[in-house]
């Protein structure tokens, strides 16, 4: 039977040990899932030890298992290490150069052009742990209600306010602002509004962050899917990630398990939206990232994959003859390491289904894109993107 659905499910952040590059990033010796593993004398991780995550790393607490279909692991061929980086990569779009970074705060004629479109001085101009700088500058925020404004090793423009000081819709129209004057020589991949609540010491950032992304460079998998019919769904932060680009649904979520229980929701109803029923679902679990990579929590990070481990058997059970699920990542985020940013890392690639031969070893592919290939030709989409299809080794009936 042909494929007729495709689930991806990127554990944002889950990568799998440094690139030979990764020392002209900073990141030579990040392991996010093995350190991880390390640092706890061994992560057990039963199902995704059955999926062959032990055959992709050495792993105490994930044994080498023939996996259930196919596993590997990939390499970004896009230099960077950023979120839009690796997931255009993921669906088929390697870059030339990577997005801008301001490792030193946003020059003075970008923050002087900010400051005159919303009539206001700004808070911070730096590179910081968001919820770190909100409890530096939240009480001044709060005296003077000027935005705080900070940056990461990513190429972001974030803007920090709180709810009750700056209203959302004014929060979004500065994002706005920002969005239109990073453009050219000043190009930023996203702004991002972080809208905060509390009281000094007691500050916590709220669900409704919003991105103000760039629109992929060229097509992507998801409009290569859109025009051939294929009904496309983004879950989580992917309507962001690709600015709405061959995206004809989208569920927000505020968690890793309301992504999971969206998915898991989206596999037990019947076909896409078109009359074929072919659907491609991207899924992002954002707290892997977000929550513990980014804040150095490894038990943190480790409970949200025992998590996403426990809720694999209901994903996999719920899978008819002609769905595939694919687990990845889209860039590593070692919580053990003194950084905080994202790391250059393979990651995983866990593939499994009806349709799909077990035991497959599929090694190291040179991209990310190569999912993206490979996702085109299982649901027959028309593809013009990079990478390199891997349906004669994955499917069952070649």
């Amino acid at each position: 039977m042909p494929v007729k659905r495709v689930f991806v499910v990127v554990l944002d952040g889950l990568g799998i040990g440094a690139l030979p590059d990764a020392h002209l990033y900073g990141d030579e010796g990040s392991n996010t899932l093995g350190n991880i593993d390390k640092a706890l004398g061994g992560l057990e991780l039963p199902n995704l030890a059955r999926l062959g995550m032990g055959n992709l790393l050495e792993l105490q607490g994930v044994p080498k298992l023939p996996p259930l279909g196919a596993c590997g692991r990939m390499a970004m061929a896009s230099p960077g290490k950023d979120t839009m980086t690796g997931h255009w990569e993921l669906c088929g779009v390697i870059l030339d150069k990577p997005f801008r970074t301001y490792p030193s705060g946003f020059p003075d004629h970008i923050i002087q052009r900010f400051e005159q479109a919303i009539g206001r001085k700004v808070l911070g101009n730096k590179p910081a742990s968001g919820t770190v700088i909100i409890e530096e500058l939240g009480k001044l925020h709060l005296d003077t209600g000027y935005p705080i404004v900070y940056t990461s090793a990513d190429s972001v423009f974030q803007i920090a306010c709180h709810e009750e000081v700056v209203p959302l819709d004014t929060l979004y129209m500065w994002c706005l602002e920002a969005r239109a004057i990073l453009t050219v020589d000043d190009l930023v991949a996203r702004v991002i509004a972080r809208p905060f609540v509390g009281q000094p010491g007691s500050f916590t950032r709220t669900a409704n962050r919003k991105d103000f992304s760039l629109p992929p460079v060229r097509d992507t998998l998801l409009d290569y899917a859109s025009v051939s019919g294929v009904a496309v769904t983004g879950v989580g932060k992917i309507h962001d990630i690709f600015s709405g680009r061959g995206i004809h649904s989208s569920i927000p979520t505020a968690s890793n398990i309301e992504g999971i229980e969206a998915v898991k929701m989206l596999i037990s109803q019947g076909g896409g939206a078109q009359d074929d029923g072919r659907h491609l679902v991207f899924a992002n679990l954002v707290d892997f990232d977000m929550l513990y990579g980014h804040r150095n929590n490894v038990e943190g990070y480790a409970d949200a994959l025992r998590e996403f481990d426990a809720q694999l058997p209901e994903m996999i059970e719920r899978l008819r003859p002609y769905d595939v699920l694919v687990v990845t990542a889209d860039h590593g985020c070692d919580p053990t390491t003194p950084s905080t940013d994202h790391s250059r890392e393979y990651v995983p690639l866990l593939i499994v289904g009806k349709p799909i031969k077990p035991g497959v070893m599929l090694g190291t592919r040179r991209t990310f894109a190569d999912l993206g290939a490979t996702l085109a030709d299982l649901l027959n989409i028309e593809y013009g993107g990079d990478g390199r299809s891997m349906r004669s080794e994955v499917l069952a009936d070649t």
